[in-house]
């Protein structure tokens, strides 16, 4: 039993002196790393920067199209011709250049309003985009907290096991000496060494799943796995909450509901673009053309010529019957938004459902933990007597222990409820839309 201990207290020691070292990472620089690094959230924000630009003037079909065209030819030929008087001509590689250009632009006046809902279906649906970008924050928010704080927990864990291994090697010492002196049998020092070294095993998983979990917040805040730090082990609640304000909150803000809404505001403007179709289009034309001719042909009746045009119209279209496609489209497009808005009552009876779940586990967690912290004061106040009496030989090795076990699992529990109660209130923050309003 010795050697095992032996063999990793200087791992032991190890881990404990390095995370003494480390920086320690405060709430709000675990927010601003999230939102300057994570991957998720820069994806968000590029699709967003592309939604912005199809809302843009330039995609909004209101701008005119302007086309330059020019050209060139050149064409070699003999030639061979019979005059009025009878006499015979011919032009051998006569060579005529033709050159021209033009600008021509093109400007619909009307087209059935089509690209007007158009324009307003892109600027809606990017703000649907920026609501996108907030759901993809707040859903990073709560992952990362739900991982900085299981960093905070098993840092708490650590030190209580560490404080565990300290009293269970003094009370190998202890056992030790007494040994020495014939107060005890052999077997209190065996047992002693037994709890020491599932004290330590105890401990060495603790600070293995501390570091995994480090690395795992690193992942979230996209830099180096391999940096060390110290969570804030703090914990502070949103004062008066209440039920009735969160269901309120949860109807106006939720951005899952807001997306939605969004979408059916979407498809209403492409039920009346779709209409478009049925309508008129107008447009206007113009263009200004340049041509020259070069012929050096002596059969040729010019030898030069060069051209300007300038020309302008009004075009009307109109297609009165399709096919039956357009007729089809409004169809499908009414079931579209049908479609969304049932989705939509679907969803308005979820997040109901999900902030009262959120409200009845934030409570009970709260509950859980001022029961826990009351427990933990009183296994607190039985390890001190027990110890007290151990000292004096009033309670055997195996009470002790029991009550220094007693003691950690309070430690424990109490730390675990504390940053449950914690995750269940950010929770119920986001489900009512209030996550990104609150101090962490």
């Amino acid at each position: 039993m010795k050697s095992i201990f032996s063999a990793i207290l200087p791992f032991i020691l190890v881990f404990a002196q390095y995370g003494h070292a480390q920086e320690q990472l405060s709430k709000e620089e675990a927010i601003d790393l999230v939102l300057e690094n994570n991957l998720g959230i820069q994806v968000a924000r590029n699709i967003n920067k592309f939604e912005e630009n199809n809302a843009g003037i330039l995609n909004s079909g209101y701008l005119p199209t302007l086309t330059a065209n020019a050209g060139g030819n050149i064409d070699r030929q003999n030639t061979e011709g019979i005059l009025a008087n009878g006499e015979t001509r011919t032009a051998d590689g006569a060579e005529t250049r033709r050159y021209n250009a033009s600008l021509n632009v093109n400007y619909t006046l009307f087209d059935g309003l089509g690209r007007y809902y158009n324009y307003k279906s892109f600027q809606e649906r990017s703000q649907q985009s920026e609501l996108e970008v907030r759901q993809t924050i707040e859903t990073t928010i709560l992952q990362l907290f739900s991982v900085y704080y299981e960093v905070a927990r098993l840092t708490e864990n650590t030190n209580n096991l560490e404080q565990a291994l300290e009293i269970s090697k003094d009370r190998l010492q202890r056992a030790k000496y007494q040994f020495e002196y014939g107060q005890n049998t052999g077997l209190d020092v065996l047992n002693a060494e037994v709890d020491v070294n599932a004290d330590s095993i105890n401990l060495l998983n603790s600070q293995q799943q501390l570091r995994n979990t480090m690395r795992d917040l690193n992942l979230i805040l996209n830099r180096d796995l391999t940096v060390q730090f110290q969570a804030d082990t703090t914990v502070n609640f949103v004062p008066e909450l209440r039920m009735e304000s969160m269901q309120s909150e949860a109807k106006a803000n939720n951005v899952r509901l807001q997306i939605a809404e969004k979408g059916i505001l979407i498809n209403e403007l492409g039920i009346k673009a779709a209409r478009s179709a049925f309508l008129p289009t107008i447009g206007l034309t113009g263009s200004y053309g340049w041509n020259e001719l070069n012929n050096n042909s002596p059969l040729a009746f010019v030898i030069q010529n060069t051209s300007t045009v300038l020309s302008g119209g009004v075009n009307l279209t109109w297609n009165l019957f399709d096919g039956g496609q357009s007729i089809t489209g409004v169809k499908n497009a009414k079931i579209v938004m049908e479609n969304q808005k049932l989705l939509k009552k679907q969803m308005d009876l979820e997040v109901e459902r999900d902030i009262q779940n959120a409200w009845d586990a934030y409570t009970n967690a709260l509950f859980v933990l001022q029961v826990q912290e009351k427990n933990l004061q009183t296994n607190q106040n039985n390890f001190k007597r027990t110890n007290e009496r151990y000292a004096l030989g009033q309670v055997t090795s195996i009470e002790f222990r029991q009550a220094q076990l007693n003691l950690l699992n309070a430690e424990l529990a109490k730390s675990q409820a504390k940053y449950n109660a914690k995750l269940a209130e950010l929770q119920m923050l986001q489900i009512s839309g209030q996550l990104l309003n609150v101090d962490f």
